[in-house]
């Protein structure tokens, strides 16, 4: 299993561009995989702004659930907040 994530990281920090990250996400996964995470990623941002469960919930539909987890992933993961810091730095000048 782990070689198998380390090949997906490996794909992952090969991407070039927009383009390339939309070409593999359509390749790799389902129109509902994409969705849940793009949806994961917007309630990630939404609880870093500041939101509340009950505006983010409200916002994205999303079940109190998938919100405490991503609100846990947020508090003691590194992905999320690395993710969105950097999205952050690079909106201004885009």
């Amino acid at each position: 299993m782990e070689v198998r994530r380390e090949a997906l990281v490996r794909a992952l920090l090969s991407i070039e561009d927009a383009q390339m990250a939309n070409d593999l996400l359509d390749d790799m996964c389902t129109i509902k995989e994409i969705e849940d995470m793009a949806n994961r990623l917007t309630i990630a941002e939404l609880l870093a702004a500041g939101k509340t469960f009950i505006d983010v919930e409200k916002a994205t539909g999303a079940s109190s659930a998938t919100i405490s987890r991503v609100n846990k992933c947020l508090k003691h993961g590194r992905g999320y907040r690395r993710v969105i810091d950097r999205m952050n730095e690079a909106e201004p000048g885009e």
